[in-house]
Order: C-alpha cells, then sequence, then structure tokens
C-alpha cells in the first residue's frame, strides 16, 4: 500500500497510526485561496515539528488552512518525497522504551520550488491573509561572504542588478516582500527557526545588507526602503527537536504495515529523506512576539509567544551553553572513537563526563538563564532521555556537518563572556574542556581516528580551506603555534582571536596531545575526564 490521499479516504489497514480528523481536500482549497503560512525549507525537522503543529491545529479545528512548503535549494527532495505522496508524510516519534507512534500528516496543503514554481510563490507572498513565512535553510545560508571577506557572487549580483531576477535566497525573499508591498501593501513576518544564536537577527541582517545597498544605489525608493525595514519583523525563535535521518530500521517496521515505497533516499545534494521522518519526542519552540499581521493559534498548543529578551536567552541557553556545544563536541570526539550514534557515544564514560563538564562546569556559570527553562534541567534531559534514547540513532555524521559555521556561536560567545569578566575566578586561562572540545575539533578535521585509519568527514563549505591551513600535520607530529594560529586567530570562525583572548595556547597544547600517536584521543580525554573533583555527572 502506497502513502497516497486514496488508500488515506479508505481508512483501512492503517491500524496503530493516528490519522488526519479533517477534510484534507478542503483545508488544501482553502489554503490556496488565503495562504496564512508558508514555511521555506523542506527538510526533516519541517515534517517532524511545524507540519505536525500544523496538524494540531487543524484537528482542534482551531484553523481551516494548513501550511505550504517551499523548497530554496534541494528541490529534489519535493520531487522524491513530496508529491508522489500527495505531500502527506508519516512522523514516527520513537520514545526511549522502544514505544513508536505512527502519525500520518497531511497538513501540508501545497509544496513547490522556489525556483520553478515562483509566479506562485509571488502569488502567495501578496496574498493579504498571509501571516508568516517561517523557514528551516541552516546557518550557512544567513552567511554573504567568503572567508576572504568577499560577497559570494549571488549576493553581489543582487546587490548590482537589483529587486528583478535575484539569484540569492536573502535577494529573493526581499524581492518578494517588495512585491507583496506593491500588490497589498499588509506587513509580514519572516520567522527563523533555525537552530542558531539570535537567528531572526541574523535574517533581518542578511536582507538589510542587500536593501540598504539597493536604497544607496538607487535601486528601491524611499517608500519601498520604508515597508522593507518597518513592515517586514524577524521574529527570533528558540526550537529544539532531534530529527535524524529517516532510518532504515524505521522504514523496515512501515514495510511490515504493509506500506510501500518507504526507502530512504539520497539526493543528488546530499539530503537524507523518505516519504516518513523519525523523531524525538521532547520539542521546545520560543517564538518572538513582533506580528505585525497575526499569527496562525500556535499558544493553543503550548507554544511560548514572550518577549524578545526571553527567547534570546533561551537560544543562548541552548546554543552556547548546553546542547549545541554539548553536541559538536560529543559528535567529534565519537567519531575519532570509532562512534556511529549518539546514543552509544554517550555511554562511553569519558566523553559523558567530558560534555557534562563543558556545559555545567565552563558554559553555564557564564551563559544566559531564561527563567521560562531551566538549564540544569534542560541538562539533565539531554542527558538522561535525549542521547541515550537507542530508537533514536542520530550519528555523529549528522551532527558534524557544517561546523565551521556553527562553533563561533557553540564555543566564541562564551569564551568571549569569560575574556570580559571581571570576576577572577572566570579567567579564559582556568578553562580545560571549551578549549579541549576546540582542540577535538581541529583533530577531527585531519581525518584520521584514533587508530590512525582514514575516517570520513561530514560536510562543511570550509572543509577544504580548513584542511589546507592544517596540511602536513600528522600522527606523531607536534604543531607550533604558527601552524594553527591562521584557524585560531580566525575571527569568521570563533568571532575572535583565540591567543588574544588567552585561549589559543592552550588549544594548541590539548591539540598535539591529541596527535601524539594512535590512541592519544583516548588518553587525553581519559586524563582530563577522569577528574574527581570536576565530576559534575547528574
Amino acid at each position: 500500500m502506497k502513502l497516497s490521499l486514496e488508500n488515506l479516504e479508505k481508512r483501512v489497514n492503517w491500524k496503530g497510526y493516528r490519522l488526519p480528523e479533517y477534510d484534507i481536500p478542503s483545508m488544501r482549497a482553502k489554503t490556496k485561496a488565503n495562504p496564512t503560512w508558508m514555511h521555506i525549507g523542506a527538510g526533516n525537522l519541517f515534517r517532524a515539528f511545524p507540519a505536525v503543529l500544523a496538524q494540531r491545529m487543524l484537528t482542534a479545528g482551531l484553523t481551516d488552512t494548513g501550511v505550504i512548503c517551499c523548497e530554496a535549494y534541494d528541490t529534489e527532495i519535493i520531487d522524491k518525497v513530496y508529491r508522489p505522496f500527495d505531500n502527506l508524510s508519516i512522523c514516527v516519534t520513537l520514545y526511549a522504551d522502544g514505544v513508536l507512534k505512527k502519525e500520518v500528516v497531511g497538513s501540508i496543503a501545497e509544496s513547490i520550488k522556489l525556483d520553478i514554481d515562483f509566479d506562485r510563490v509571488v502569488e502567495i507572498f501578496c496574498s493579504p491573509s498571509l501571516q508568516m513565512v517561517s523557514m528551516t535553510i541552516t546557518e550557512k545560508a544567513y552567511i554573504m561572504r567568503n572567508s576572504s571577506g568577499d560577497y559570494y557572487p549571488d549576493i553581489q549580483a543582487d546587490m548590482d542588478n537589483g529587486p528583478e531576477n535575484c539569484q540569492s535566497l536573502m535577494g529573493k525573499l526581499a524581492s518578494l516582500c517588495l512585491k507583496r508591498m506593491h500588490a497589498c501593501g499588509t506587513p509580514l513576518a519572516l520567522v527563523s527557526m533555525d537552530n542558531c544564536f539570535n537567528n531572526g537577527h541574523r535574517l533581518q541582517r542578511a536582507m538589510l545588507e542587500i536593501i540598504n545597498t539597493w536604497f544607496q544605489r538607487g535601486k528601491i525608493d524611499a517608500s519601498e526602503f520604508s515597508y522593507l525595514t518597518g513592515h517586514i519583523s524577524f521574529p527570533r525563535t528558540m526550537i529544539d527537536k532531534i530529527t535524524p535521518f529517516p532510518n532504515k530500521k524505521i522504514a523496515a517496521v512501515l514495510r511490515e504495515d504493509g506500506l510501500d515505497m518507504v526507502k530512504p533516499t539520497i539526493t543528488t545534494k546530499g539530503s537524507t529523506v523518505a516519504c516518513f521522518v523519525n523523531t524525538e519526542s521532547p520539542q521546545y519552540l520560543l517564538i518572538e512576539n513582533l506580528f505585525p499581521n497575526g499569527h496562525p493559534p500556535l499558544e493553543q498548543l503550548g507554544i511560548i509567544f514572550t518577549a524578545g529578551r526571553i527567547v534570546e536567552k533561551s537560544m543562548e541557553m541552548k546554543a552556547c551553553s548546553t546542547l549545541n556545544p554539548m553536541d559538536t563536541a560529543m559528535a567529534a570526539y565519537g567519531s575519532l572513537l570509532g562512534y556511529e550514534t549518539i546514543n552509544c557515544t554517550v555511554r562511553d564514560d569519558d566523553i559523558r563526563t567530558f560534555i557534562t563538564n563543558l556545559s555545567m562546569a565552563e558554559c553555564m556559570p557564564l551563559g544566559a538563564d531564561p527563567g521560562v527553562l531551566d538549564p540544569v534541567e534542560f541538562v539533565h534531559e539531554i542527558l538522561t532521555v535525549r542521547y541515550p534514547n537507542p530508537y533514536l540513532n542520530d550519528t555523529c555524521a549528522r551532527i558534524m556537518t557544517d561546523t565551521s559555521r556553527k562553533v563561533v556561536t557553540r564555543y566564541g560567545k562564551i569564551l568571549s563572556n569569560y575574556y570580559n569578566s571581571p570576576v577572577p575566578m572566570h579567567k579564559v586561562s582556568r578553562l580545560r574542556f571549551i578549549p579541549l572540545a576546540i582542540a577535538g575539533w581541529l583533530r577531527y578535521l585531519l581525518g584520521v581516528d584514533d587508530n590512525g585509519d582514514p575516517m570520513e568527514l561530514s560536510p562543511d563549505p570550509m572543509m577544504d580551506s580548513l584542511q589546507k591551513r592544517l596540511e602536513g600535520i600528522k600522527l606523531g607530529d607536534q604543531a607550533d603555534y604558527y601552524q594553527l594560529y591562521d584557524i585560531l586567530s580566525d575571527r569568521t570562525l570563533f568571532g575572535l582571536n583565540m591567543f588574544e583572548v588567552g585561549c589559543g595556547e592552550r588549544v594548541v597544547d590539548f591539540f598535539n596531545q591529541l596527535i601524539a600517536g594512535p590512541g592519544a584521543v583516548r588518553a587525553t580525554l581519559h586524563k582530563y575526564c577522569d577528574d574527581k573533583n570536576t565530576d559534575l555527572l547528574i
């Protein structure tokens, strides 16, 4: 049996599945006529979280319109797992006790491609009923310049040419908002749901860089500039829900239920997708209450709409002092020690001690406390419920993807806080685990595991550049200050010069211990994580 509207309407062979309890064709017609919510980014997190939220609102009768999904980067996803299945998907929630909750999600009203279906995107943007455009486009989508400080070619072209025929996503968003101004003049919220600190501000800065250039060069007039800067809002969000790539074991379960065409596939651009997503049960979403045209009633589902400062602190807590720095440190060392999945990695005593102390002993003391979430309870849930879940099968490889775009948030922010703190006990020179985490990432970039065998590295936009800077360093060597200075002083990576804040020398020392030879990663990790005086395991 194939996942399709026809088979869903028959209401047979769906035992054990939660099904949509609303009229899908009617919902789609109403959404097409009066769209309220469009999401850019057709990946797994969208179908596991925002699309399920839309389903909950429809089921409860809080709304009669769904969400429109638009893909801007890997449009092959639309062809492989959206349109062949009538825009339906299956969300499988994986609980630590082995229970699987399976749900058919029908809230996606349309799936469109930004480039090919641009006229339809314009139509949606120009609808006065549209309240928000959310997006999961990854951290790298907000980066405008390369490591040399030059604009990427598509950004430069958009700045030179103006609002028509934009090439970059940021340029297209600005152009679409401009078309909305001329069509209806109604305000709109652009909502980043990417897992990065100050995501709304990053989106705003990227777009305004283009908009300001257009205005300065006479590509847009004063009224257009006023609309783009005064009537488009950029709420910040804190979103958290671990959603690994679709797992073959879950596909086997669905096949046993009688479903066909459930095998995960990899697109040409490297996205792993299927007609289903597998995800964890814990989830968090806080949104800055900054919606000039209203918003879907997500607060009825427990989603927190609150002040920007609370969202900012929540995101800073997650991105800079709890989950995200723990993620990167654990995945780097897990990869070096031969672990594939996170649930296996976190059971390693040295790694568990390391990431616990990284968060609780060093990051959290100078991290944010949002008030609405308890950082200690949050870490406790991560270590005891989320990471150890044997059915989630999240991988070190997935977490290590695009790490060069993440370390500025995951380590740079807290290092800056230490450097600027007047408290003597907060000296950067006292830190152990943050520099060990950074050294572990550099060791990972050498592409050999702790046995000295080659290991496959996850995709990263700066991989070639980073490896070139580390060229010639091998196990058994001793890297000097000058060999690592180029990376550790790179402000585009860390937001600061590691040597200027007093952390660079310690990273170099740790790195040399990690490359001393086969087995050096384990020996170094054990040496610094077996100190009972710093054992803060929960």
